[in-house]
């Protein structure tokens, strides 16, 4: 590794940064991220050293890269890039803090697809699955449906994770579909959790997986990719004529009907295994708004009927 000084290149500094401080202690998707910035932060400012960073230069690299990309995806660069840059603070290699104040700027968002289904139409798709007494994507369709999983959760699964008597799942790895294959651990330690299942998906699936070996990955039959079973459920839903969603989408239509049912969102959010209640807040924001106005009206009829 290069001795960093002042006279160091602003992107070879992020780069042995990323290595240092990020490598083997983030997620891969997380350190991909990290290294994909890099290839941007060499292209904006290939020549660029430590010494010569200040705030109007360092907002003159957020506008560049805003060029190209949405508000919210510049303010994820900037996260990433301000960590290395506060540490460069702090070690003197740059003389005073230029991240401060910065304005976010972005391309336009695109129109936000359909992220999930509503009752009517997830009972259509689930109405449409083949469901054959042997594993499918149908299977899988179906149990992240009732459960909120994870895709990566789902495909983590084995016989052993089943619990027949109390009804629930133990969700504890995931499984490693955009590698090399192979268990991982959980998104974080929140992810950890028992999911409970309804008794008929208890028994359905306890004749499933009977003759599958109890540390085997119950939906892995060789390398996996998630665009597979979400063509899948893209047939399904174009067969019942409703919105097209991804298999990620399945996980947002499990939290949000159990919103509307009445499900308190702390209830949701262990369900899900977020790392806390406000990443289910953030979210399902429009879930929770539109619940509010209606708790507005009842309110409002309550305070009505007291006079």
């Amino acid at each position: 590794m290069n001795k960093i000084t002042r006279e160091t290149l602003l992107h070879e500094y992020f780069k042995q940064w990323t290595k240092l401080f990020k490598e083997g202690a983030v997620r891969p998707v997380t350190l991909e991220k990290y290294r994909n910035n890099y290839r941007h932060l060499k292209a904006i400012v290939p020549n660029l050293k430590l010494y010569e960073l200040d705030r109007t230069v360092y907002q003159q690299i957020l506008n560049h890269y805003a060029y190209t990309h949405e508000r919210q995806t510049v303010i994820d660069f900037h996260h990433q890039i301000k960590g290395s840059v506060l540490d460069a603070v702090d070690e003197g290699l740059v003389d005073r803090d230029p991240t401060r104040k910065v304005i976010f700027k972005g391309k336009a968002p695109r129109v936000k697809k359909v992220k999930f289904l509503n009752q009517f139409d997830l009972h259509s798709v689930l109405a449409d699955l083949n469901l054959e007494q042997k594993i499918s994507w149908d299977w899988l369709i179906l149990l992240i449906a009732k459960t909120g999983l994870r895709f990566s959760e789902a495909l983590g699964l084995t016989p052993t994770d089943f619990n027949f008597v109390k009804q629930n799942i133990s969700v504890t790895k995931t499984w490693d579909y955009k590698g090399e294959g192979g268990f991982l651990p959980t998104k974080n330690k929140s992810s950890i959790r028992k999911v409970q299942i309804d008794w008929q998906l208890s028994m359905q699936f306890q004749q499933l997986i009977k003759d599958i070996p109890e540390d085997m990955p119950i939906f892995i039959n060789g390398p996996v990719c998630n665009s597979t079973p979400n063509k899948w459920l893209e047939k399904h839903c174009k067969n019942v004529g409703a919105p097209v969603i991804s298999i990620h989408g399945l996980r947002h239509t499990h939290a949000s009907l159990l919103m509307y049912a009445g499900v308190s969102i702390a209830s949701v959010s262990r369900r899900l295994g977020h790392s806390s209640i406000t990443t289910t807040q953030k979210v399902y924001m429009h879930v929770i708004t539109e619940l509010e106005n209606q708790d507005n009206d009842l309110v409002m009829r309550y305070l009505s009927g007291l006079s």
